[in-house]
């Protein structure tokens, strides 16, 4: 069931014309993780229709295997069977029961099309 693989991508930092530290998305700027024992599920595909655009918004749910607390955190990009997504919302950290530890985590993923 935990047998998927995905890469988290992390953005660096760089300093902005105002002085302000902002993330720095360019490919030589980030870092990637590959992240094993994955369990990756669909779970929301919307399409919005209007004058300027059909959007569509597809999305999965990723839960890691129990025991493991991958370094993923809400800022973070997902690269998974050939796609980007955002990792959308925060990730969840279940506590494992009388035990100050990790359990397994969940977080949703997004695509954005259109």
């Amino acid at each position: 069931m935990f047998n998927q693989s995905a890469v988290r991508v992390r953005a660096g930092e760089r300093t902005d014309r105002g002085g302000n530290t902002v993330a720095d998305w360019s490919p030589g700027a980030v870092t990637r993780l590959t992240v094993d024992l994955l369990n990756i599920q669909p779970s929301i595909q919307q399409e919005t229709v209007d004058e300027q655009r059909d959007a569509v918004v597809t999305g999965w749910h990723v839960q890691s295997a129990e025991g493991t607390n991958p370094d993923i955190t809400a800022v973070d990009r997902i690269e998974w069977d050939g796609m980007t997504l955002e990792v959308d919302g925060e990730v969840a950290r279940w506590p494992e029961l009388f035990a100050d530890e990790v359990h397994h985590i969940e977080f949703e993923v997004k695509r954005v099309t259109g």
